[in-house]
């Protein structure tokens, strides 16, 4: 009865997933769509709300789809409590979980991961801050970066 259930179930959540995919990469795709200073302003207004909410959402239906149930125990920090959120060992896909749960913060990450297709147009709404490897001053840029965003006084959101 388990393979049954297998056989059913794991094409229907991979097409559940699929259609999240594709609704969060549209929600993603509309809020950067002609964005004035792309990538070195923050998102305002109906665009950050917009990543908060449907990009929240998505992510968290996503999780669910694939069969986890996350609850939150405590209060998450609020950015003007938190501006830079620690998530460790930083090593999964569970990490998604951490960003879907304190409201899309800003990640950092590495400049490869903003070309990739369908991701990165994703990954580019949340306004990471991109370390380049192959930079020999990209560890103190976003270090800087990050101090920036930090002392923005609540104009860029969280940086995880």
């Amino acid at each position: 009865q388990t393979l049954l259930q297998g056989i059913i179930l794991l094409p229907l959540r991979a097409i559940c997933i699929t259609l999240i995919l594709l609704l969060a990469w549209l929600s993603a795709s509309i809020a950067t769509f002609c964005q004035p200073g792309r990538g070195f302003l923050p998102l305002k207004g109906w665009r950050r709300r917009m990543i908060q909410t449907a990009l929240s959402g998505l992510t968290r239906t996503a999780y669910f789809v694939m069969g986890f149930q996350v609850k939150v125990k405590g209060k998450v920090a609020s950015p003007p409590e938190a501006p830079i959120f620690v998530a460790a060992p930083h090593s999964s896909f569970f990490d998604a979980i951490i960003c879907a749960l304190t409201g899309m913060p800003s990640i950092v990450s590495r400049a490869e991961n903003l070309s990739t297709p369908v991701f990165g147009t994703i990954l580019s709404s949340l306004q990471p801050v991109a370390v380049s490897r192959q930079d020999p001053d990209s560890r103190k840029n976003t270090v800087a970066e990050i101090t920036r965003r930090a002392l923005s006084r609540g104009q860029w959101p969280q940086v995880i």
